[in-house]
């Protein structure tokens, strides 16, 4: 297993799958509709243009067993040092502990670039993903309940946080 940072060329196609799998089978993502081709283009395009990474965990083989990444948290010029990060893994490869390398990596990142917290919108009901955010230091900073309707049943979004160390001089502006 070793961690990468994901291209279009190389992981576009196993994200796209990946991210389907989740909204079909899951309520990871509040999509009806699987993604298109034309969305990872501009999936992609949105993640380089502001440098946020994709980053990834191939297995021996090269196959992508799951990937992070983050992006804007609210779209205002006061919320700069703030973003929402996103983590999915391969159906075949939940619950190997690969979740929590992946946070760690992403959490990393962030830090690097100067990021001040980090924020996890997850379903209530992913008991998993709730306890992996609690185990690498992010808190519950509450939910709120009833604001999406998928597999015919009203979904609660719980929000966690992890307010980093970053940056070590913030600017207004």
């Amino acid at each position: 297993m070793k961690l990468i940072h994901c291209t279009q060329a190389r992981h576009g196609d196993a994200i796209l799958a990946i991210f389907n799998d989740a909204i079909l089978h899951s309520t990871a993502l509040y999509d009806y509709q699987p993604r298109t081709q034309a969305d990872m283009d501009q999936w992609f395009a949105d993640k380089a243009a502001h440098q946020y990474p994709v980053l990834g965990l191939e297995d021996d083989s090269g196959a992508l067993m799951g990937f992070a990444s983050y992006g804007p948290f609210r779209p205002r010029p006061a919320n700069k040092y703030t973003v929402e990060h996103s983590l999915y893994l391969h159906p075949g490869h939940r619950g190997k502990g690969l979740g929590k390398v992946l946070l760690k990596a992403i959490i990393d990142a962030a830090r690097g670039q100067q990021y001040h917290v980090l924020v996890g919108g997850i379903d209530a009901a992913n008991e998993a993903s709730k306890a992996l955010h609690l185990k690498l230091g992010f808190v519950h900073a509450g939910t709120l309940t009833e604001v999406a309707f998928k597999f015919g049943r009203w979904l609660d979004l719980a929000f966690y946080q992890l307010t980093l160390d970053t940056p070590a001089q913030p600017v207004d502006g």
